[in-house]
C-alpha cells in the first residue's frame, strides 16, 4: 500500500510515551490518520486510550516521541491544536440548569465563533435540536445529552473530531443515529478518532488500532486486522454444551471457548493444536462447523496475551 502524503496526514505521530510516576501508560505509540478518515481506536478499560487523545489534542504533553497533529507539533504547538479539535470526552461536558442553546452559546462564546447566534441556530439544526432548544440539560436522556454534547464539539468547524467512548450508557436507536451522523460528518471531510468497546461500532470504522496496556498490538482495516491474527475459530451445538465447555477450556491448543446463544465459539493461535483439542472432545450428539474468526475472537485473544503494566 502506498504510503499517504503528508498533506494528506491529520494525525501522524512517532513513539509517544507518556508516563505516571514509573508506569509506562502509553508506550511509543505511532499512528497516522488520513484526512476524512473514521479511526477507531480500541482496548480495554486503562489501556491508555484517553491520555493518548489528550496528548493529540494538547491537554497532555508526551515524555517521548514527536509527530503533529493537523500540522501543528504535538509538544509545542498545543495551544493551536486545541482551537482547531472538538473533543468529547467520556463524560459529557454541560452545564445541567442552562438550556440547550444557552449551553451551545456559552461554548461558541469560549471559542469566539463568528456571528453567534447564527452559529448556535445551525448547530440546533444540524443535530435535531431545534424543538428542544429551551429544554434544561439536565433534563435529557442520555442519547439527547449524547447530541448536545457532538453539537457543541462542533460548534466552532473544527477539522478534527476526538470522540472518547461517545455512546456508551446510550440506547441501540441513539447509537446508530449517532453513527449515522459521523459518518455524514466524515463525508464532508472532517476526520474523526474514536474510542469504543462496541464491536459493531469499531466495524464501521475505515481503520483500526487496538491499544492493551499502553502498547499498540494491531492496527489496519477490518479485514487487516482479521487477517493479521491468525486465528482458527469453531462453532458447536448441540446438548451439554456447558460441560463441553468445562472440557475445552483445559485443552492445549484453545485460547476461548465463548458461548454465544445456544452455540459456543471455540478459538486458538494454531489450527492443528485446536483440531487434535476438538476431536479429544468430540461427541456424535455435537455439531461442528469451522467459521471466520471475528473482530471479538480477535480483541480477546490480544488481551490474553497482553501484559498488564500496572500488574
Amino acid at each position: 500500500m502506498t504510503a499517504p502524503a503528508a498533506s494528506e496526514l491529520v494525525i501522524d505521530v512517532r513513539g509517544v510515551t507518556k508516563r505516571f510516576g514509573d508506569k509506562v501508560v502509553v508506550n511509543a505509540i505511532d499512528l497516522q490518520v488520513r484526512r476524512g478518515e473514521i479511526y477507531g481506536f480500541l482496548g480495554p478499560n486503562g489501556s491508555g486510550k484517553t491520555t493518548f487523545i489528550r496528548m493529540l489534542c494538547g491537554l497532555l504533553t508526551p515524555d517521548a516521541g514527536s509527530g503533529t497533529c493537523l500540522g501543528y507539533d504535538v509538544r509545542t504547538q498545543q495551544a493551536e491544536i486545541k482551537r482547531h479539535v472538538g473533543y468529547m470526552t467520556q463524560k459529557f461536558s454541560y452545564y445541567e440548569d442552562l438550556s440547550i442553546r444557552e449551553n451551545l452559546d456559552f461554548i461558541a462564546r469560549i471559542y469566539a465563533v463568528p456571528d453567534r447566534a447564527a452559529a448556535v441556530q445551525r448547530s440546533l439544526g444540524r443535530l435535531g435540536l431545534e424543538k428542544r432548544s429551551h429544554q434544561l440539560a439536565g433534563e435529557l436522556s442520555g442519547g439527547w445529552k449524547q447530541r448536545l454534547a457532538l453539537a457543541a464539539c462542533l460548534i466552532h468547524s473544527p477539522h478534527l473530531l476526538l470522540l472518547d467512548e461517545p455512546t456508551a450508557g446510550v440506547d441501540p436507536k441513539a447509537r446508530r443515529d449517532f453513527w449515522d451522523e459521523i459518518h455524514q460528518l466524515a463525508a464532508n471531510g472532517l476526520t474523526v478518532l474514536i474510542t469504543t468497546h462496541y464491536m459493531d461500532e469499531a466495524e464501521r470504522c475505515d481503520r483500526l488500532a487496538y491499544l492493551a496496556y499502553g502498547n499498540l498490538l494491531t492496527r489496519g482495516t477490518l479485514s487487516e486486522v482479521l487477517a493479521s491474527a491468525k486465528l482458527s475459530t469453531w462453532t458447536v451445538t448441540g446438548p451439554g454444551l456447558r460441560e463441553l465447555a468445562g472440557a475445552l477450556r483445559v485443552q492445549p491448543g484453545v485460547d476461548q471457548v465463548v458461548p454465544f446463544g445456544n452455540t459456543l465459539h471455540v478459538t486458538g493461535r494454531d489450527h492443528e493444536e485446536l483440531k487434535a483439542a476438538i476431536g479429544a472432545v468430540r461427541r456424535p450428539e455435537h455439531e461442528w462447523t469451522q467459521v471466520s474468526s471475528n473482530l471479538e475472537d480477535v480483541f480477546i485473544s490480544l488481551m490474553d496475551a497482553a501484559k498488564d503494566n500496572f500488574a
